[in-house]
């Protein structure tokens, strides 16, 4: 091949590039023309001009004839200049000026657009932003593109603000291109029927594009089939645009796919419609607003051969709803695949099928409407000059989104008395009052604020009252007053003018908003152009000959499945049920992970957790073991258990797939936020191999990972891919020649188990085993919960030694929505934690001052600030967090836990937030106002910014910040210590008679009569005859009993002089401290007044000595102050004793008889000085000089909910329900079977020991919880030759539940 025949085609593919950019460069071009300035005088019109200089004809861009422009008689807000362009015309700019030579011009201005001249169209920015700027002086000319271009054949430019010194002036200019179109009307009767065979080849896309524009808010667009039976089905039902997918003729649910978009497009406005049908799913496209639809898969095919336009009868095909339903109005270029089928139609072919009246011009009623726009809006009309003596009727339509309103108001003659019909809680209700008579009221209607049109009519004739609504498909209300009702001189719509304007108007209700239409007094029609003209009645703040309603909730703001519901001016969402909070359903109300919730100060339970906060995946419950210093999240799956797998004929291999309580992106979240994962994997084998060879394909696999996850040749301990077990690893396999102590094939026990650590390969998903069919073969497995710890957003921080220095990340995105939530300290009284900036919007969050947080941020409606002060300096060095949230209703600050300051948002003005910098933390991009300190957990949109990451490569910058115990120290309870960390803290219980992760957990023992604790100080020098010098001149004691013995000895010290103090109860049930510190004498006795301690009840007692003094403290009782004469100090102590004395002889008779009867109940969280010596001989016995005899059983008796009479409790899950609240307790989220497994291995014991082996497999396979039938539940005891057991390390059963 030459040279030239390769470049051939590279050439004419740049011709073909060039002539297309061309031909679009020209095709803009041509749509910029002036459109203005070549049209006649009589296109102009206005309300009025000043003279005929100044007329409307002369306000053309750049001329300078008449007067220079157009100026109306007078400048007010009811003024409007209007131009007719002749045809419908594509139109994308406009541009003013002001008249010439003079001070007149506009400063602002609203659009208006018409196809007929009537029913204008408001045109609207992004934003829902109405007006535009105009002019600064008479000469420059200011010209603003339309963000979407309009068709239309009138505009109408409406003054807003003009020069103060000056008049209204205006001069104008549209620019924009002619418009084609190919238009067919239908009245209700007619349809067009399409064969489209032979049908076009399937298409990659496959497209249906029309506009439409109607008055009626119902009727079937278009229906098309195929031979399939696959239809589909545009319809307008109460303004929505519905798109039915069919398959079959039934109606049922599986039968059919529905979907709607839009509202209110029963306007006489020309609206868009695409629908483009992809492979599996399809786009939905009305005006601006496309809603992507997944498609069912019996719903992909499509094979349409026939299309029925404006109503649903194809050839042969059923009808699903009567001919009253087809369409009423115009369609335009209705476009399928690519061919014109109204150009087909006007060319009559042969494919195509006319019935009824079609005309191809759209034939538009004239309905002029009004908008009742603010509290201020009113419509008065003059009444009948001679009222009839047989009654009167007024009529009217109206539609608002307000549940309350008033429509119209007259007095009857001769001051007889008022009438009033209004809307209250959207019903339609009449009140007449009139002097000297009871009032009378009559309602009709419901749900009449739908935005939908109503029709209503007051009716008098001959004594007989009647309220009509919707005609005859509404609902009426009927009454019979005893005097005439007739309107007055004059009657008053949708409010009242001023009270000192017009006395004769009185509204107890609330004003009107919305739309009315076809008023009309004595079956007479008003003619509101007459009025919009000043040439009958009187009007305030009206919008006359437009309908300016908006449904603010058909693309709802409200966001994570909040309902929207709306008023004339603004929208709310109902956040109930979702788990968020906010205007717009924004933020979660819960927690992140365990760890945040555990340093709010919570312990052990479900807690609902929500991983991404306010992004899109939802929160799901799950528990949080906090009995650590680590804080474990437990995700369950349906099989936990150790899980027997027997032979079964004719199967090779086995399988278990384990379904997570958790959603799958929520998964993959905690997975990838936590610092460790782990999850147990177990397999105890008899003759069942598992991996067999290192080399060779392996007997048996795993399959874990996000997603669907992947397959595993390694066994728990081993790296991946290994294909290996942890003996393998450590080389300490039963058989050296094996990687796993299960491949070595023995006929004893053996088992492979271990902790798969490595998170990319979590969860575990199925398990396969291929061993398990051979002869003598048994096995068992067990996969346990999935547990992760160390939530890497809490404790990830930076710190800031400067002013000057900052990190910066990505712009953030949050055009709509955006949260920002983080925690701050610092010694600082001022400094800019964030900013974001754009052309001109911007958001920040600054400590203003050493008491204040300010929030600030610009959409484009001017800095709006929002802020918090707090009651004491936030320079305390302590930890503080800061929530902020912007949307499109408000914005709110939250500072700790103080109430939120609150800013709302106009009400029609830009809504999003446009920012193209960096995102600077901890400064700003003019390096000023810089912070000095540490910000922790920051997170965007319920993303985490990784400050430690980007403040390791940052200078001035450090990553990590310390000192947390400043601020958490309050959590750890009870004596118990803070000990910093790095990235966290915990709390030292050594001082503390609790234990748990923040000492809170009491340490209880139930102690029967033989029960004894000795709890030995300091043994005497055996080189040498000194006694330990322990000598005490003061001394704590703390501890809580529950007991119904008395007498009864709680705690005795004593030491090798024979000195001694004991704590007990006496016979008459009260507490006695018995104090001997001077071995030469009698013991002194201090006895409380506090009765009846015996009686099975939890008590607290306190004991301080200091010196001489001793107090006493009984639960909430008064303190009892006491004195010791006999010494001061308590030497050589010796040893401290619970329950039974064994060496009493150091006591006196009554005493060493008491110690020698024990202790019978309960002894919770005792506490000598530093000393704790329950929990030593609990918790620390190996390691602790503590000596226990008899026997002791670890209970929670110490617990005020306890049964005091149990010597063990424990906690049952039973169905209760308790109330939702903030770290409250809803017991029983997941039932606990304990009792109920407990008593069916009894019973399967039983039956094994009775050798009826066929009932106990029954037995088993009803308890176990996988589905195979060959599995069942193992427990040790089910085989005596099964040398293992199982291990729990999910929820134990004192489970919790938290709604937080």
């Amino acid at each position: 091949m030459d040279l030239w025949s390769k470049k051939v085609p590279g050439i004419i593919t740049q011709v073909l590039l060039i002539l297309i950019s061309s031909h679009w460069a020209t095709t803009g071009e041509i749509c910029h023309s002036p459109l203005v300035s070549n049209l006649l005088p009589s296109s102009f019109r206005s309300s009025s001009h000043l003279s005929g200089s100044h007329g409307p004809g002369f306000a053309k861009l750049n001329r300078r004839e008449g007067a220079g422009g157009w100026s109306p008689l007078s400048s007010d807000g009811y003024q409007w200049l209007e131009v007719d362009l002749g045809e419908r015309t594509h139109i994308t700019a406009v541009a003013t000026q002001g008249r010439y030579g003079s001070s007149d011009w506009l400063t602002a201005y609203l659009l208006m657009f018409s196809d007929t001249g009537h029913n204008w169209r408001q045109y609207r920015q992004e934003d829902s932003i109405d007006a535009f700027p105009g002019n600064t002086n008479a000469d420059s000319v200011v010209q603003h593109k339309l963000q979407h271009p309009v068709i239309a054949r009138y505009v109408r430019l409406i003054p807003l603000d003009w020069n103060p010194n000056g008049r209204i002036g205006l001069r104008l200019e549209t620019y924009g291109c002619h418009y084609n179109s190919d238009v067919v009307s239908f009245d209700g009767r007619s349809s067009l029927l399409f064969r489209l065979s032979p049908r076009p080849r399937q298409m990659a896309l496959e497209s249906i594009s029309l506009k439409f524009k109607t008055l009626w808010n119902s009727g079937i667009l278009l229906h098309a089939e195929g031979h399939s039976e696959h239809s589909l089905t545009l319809e307008l039902e109460k303004g929505k645009l519905l798109l039915l997918l069919r398959k079959g003729r039934r109606s049922s649910p599986d039968a059919q796919h529905l979907v709607s978009l839009g509202s209110l497009l029963d306007d006489q406005h020309w609206h868009d419609v695409t629908v483009e049908h992809h492979s599996t799913h399809l786009n939905l496209t009305v005006d601006k607003n496309t809603l992507w639809v997944q498609i069912p898969p019996r719903f992909t095919h499509w094979d349409h051969d026939q299309m029925s336009v404006g109503a649903d009868r194809a050839l042969g095909s059923w009808r699903s709803v009567g001919s009253h339903r087809n369409f009423k109005g115009c369609l335009e270029n209705l476009v399928y695949n690519g061919v014109n089928l109204v150009d087909l139609a006007k060319q009559e072919d042969q494919r195509v099928t006319v019935k009824g009246n079609v005309t191809f011009s759209c034939s538009e009623p004239v309905f002029v409407a009004m908008t009742f726009t603010s509290p201020e809006s009113f419509l008065c009309l003059p009444g009948v000059t001679e009222p009839s003596s047989t009654g009167a009727s007024v009529g009217l339509q109206f539609r608002t989104w307000n549940k309350a309103g008033l429509l119209l108001t007259f007095d009857l003659p001769k001051h007889g008395g008022t009438v009033w019909l209004y809307l209250s809680r959207a019903r339609l209700h009449l009140q007449i009052h009139k002097s000297g008579r009871a009032p009378l009221e009559l309602s009709a209607g419901s749900a009449l604020n739908d935005g939908q049109w109503h029709s209503v009519e007051l009716m008098s004739r001959r004594g007989h009252l009647t309220v009509t609504v919707d005609g005859d498909e509404g609902a009426s209300a009927h009454a019979s007053p005893s005097f005439p009702v007739t309107t007055g001189s004059q009657l008053f719509f949708g409010g009242c003018p001023p009270e000192d304007s017009s006395p004769e108007c009185l509204n107890p209700f609330r004003v009107f908003q919305g739309c009315m239409r076809l008023l009309a007094v004595d079956d007479q029609l008003v003619d509101l152009i007459m009025v919009q003209q000043r040439m009958m009645g009187n009007y305030s703040h009206l919008q006359i000959d437009m309908c300016g309603i908006i449904d603010r909730c058909s693309l709802s703001h409200c966001e994570h499945g909040g309902s929207c519901s709306q008023s004339w001016s603004t929208f709310h969402c109902n956040c109930s049920t979702t788990g968020y909070s906010g205007a717009t359903c924004h933020s979660s109300i819960y927690e992140q992970s365990c760890e945040a919730y555990k340093h709010k100060g919570n312990t052990s339970g479900y807690y609902y957790i929500d991983v991404d906060g306010s992004g899109p995946i939802r929160p799901q419950l799950i528990y949080c073991d906090m009995t650590e210093d680590k804080t474990w999240m437990v995700i369950q799956h349906n099989n936990t258990e150790l899980t027997r797998v027997q032979p079964s004929p004719g199967r090779n291999q086995h399988s278990a797939h384990f379904e997570y309580s958790s959603e799958e992106e929520q998964l993959a979240a905690i997975i990838t936020q936590s610092e460790h994962c782990e999850q147990e994997l177990t397999y105890h084998c008899r003759k069942s191999r598992l991996l067999n060879t290192p080399d060779g394909p392996p007997l048996s696999w795993w399959v874990g990972g996000p997603g669907g996850g992947q397959v595993q040749t390694h066994w728990a301990g081993a790296p991946p891919g290994s294909q290996r077990c942890a003996c393998g690893l450590q080389e300490s396999c039963v058989d050296p020649k094996h990687h796993c102590n299960c491949d070595a094939d023995r006929t004893e026990w053996a088992n492979d188990s271990g902790l798969l650590t490595h998170k990319e390969t979590l969860p575990v998903r199925s398990l396969v085993l291929g061993d398990v069919h051979r002869p003598g073969s048994e096995s068992a497995y067990k996969v346990g919960h999935l547990r992760c710890h160390g939530d890497k957003n809490v404790w990830n921080a930076a710190f800031f030694d400067k002013e000057t220095s900052y990190l910066h990340f990505p712009t953030f995105h949050g055009e709509l929505s955006a949260d920002i939530s983080f925690l701050f300290k610092t010694t600082s009284s001022s400094g800019v934690f964030l900013e974001n900036l754009g052309i001109k919007d911007f958001i920040r969050i600054e400590l203003s001052s050493s008491t204040e947080v300010l929030f600030s941020f610009d959409v484009g409606n001017g800095p709006l600030e929002v802020r918090v002060e707090a009651g004491s300096p936030l320079n305390d060095d302590r930890w503080h967090r800061i929530r902020a949230e912007r949307n499109v209703k408000e914005a709110s600050l939250r500072l700790d836990e103080l109430p939120a300051a609150t800013q709302e948002a106009p009400a029609d003005g830009h809504i999003h937030l446009q920012l193209n910098s960096q995102l600077f933390i901890g400064g700003t991009a003019s390096r000023q106002k810089g912070f000095r300190g540490c910000i922790r957990s920051l997170q965007l949109n319920g993303v985490t910014l990784d400050l430690e990451e980007r403040a390791k490569i940052t200078p001035g910058v450090q990553a990590g910040c310390p000192g947390h115990c400043s601020s958490y120290g309050s959590l750890c309870q009870n004596q118990g210590r803070c000990v910093e960390r790095p990235d966290s803290f915990s709390c030292n219980c050594s001082p503390s008679a609790y234990t748990g992760a923040f000492c809170d957990r009491e340490v209880s023992a139930s102690f029967k009569p033989g029960t004894s604790i000795s709890y030995t100080f300091e043994e005497p020098n055996r080189s040498s005859s000194a006694l330990p010098d322990t000598t005490l001149r003061a001394e704590n004691i703390s501890l809580s009993f529950r007991t119904s013995q008395s007498p009864a000895l709680l705690l005795y010290v004593g030491s090798h002089r024979r000195e001694y103090l004991a704590l007990l109860l006496n016979k008459h049930d009260k507490l006695e401290v018995r104090y001997r510190l001077d071995s030469t004498k009698d013991a002194e006795v201090l006895r409380s007044k506090v009765r009846n301690l015996a009686n099975g009840q939890l008590h607290a007692v306190t004991i301080s000595r200091l010196a001489d003094a001793v107090s006493v403290q009984i639960d909430q009782n008064a303190r009892e102050d006491f004195n010791v004469t006999s010494d001061v100090e308590f030497n050589a102590i010796r040893s401290l004793v619970l329950g039974r004395v064994h060496n009493s002889g150091d006591l006196d008779p009554e005493l060493s008889r008491i110690a020698s009867l024990g202790f019978t109940g309960c002894l919770s969280a005792v506490l000598f000085n530093s000393v704790s010596p329950l929990k030593a001989a609990l918790l620390h016995q190996d390691t602790s000089p503590v000596i226990v005899t008899g026997p002791l059983v670890q209970s929670i008796c110490g617990s005020t909910s306890a049964n005091p009479y149990a010597a063990e409790t424990t906690h049952h899950l039973s169905g209760q329900s308790g109330s939702v609240g903030t770290g409250q307790p809803l017991v029983n989220a997941v039932r606990s079977d304990s009792a109920l497994i407990g008593g069916v291995i009894a019973v399967v014991i039983f039956v094994v020991l009775s050798a009826l082996a066929v009932m106990a497999r029954v037995l088993y396979r009803r308890k176990g919880t996988f589905q195979s039938q060959e599995v069942k539940t193992v427990k040790p005891e089910d085989s005596p030759e099964l040398a293992f057991g199982g291990s729990q390390n999910g929820p134990s059963e004192h489970q919790k539940e938290y709604f937080i």
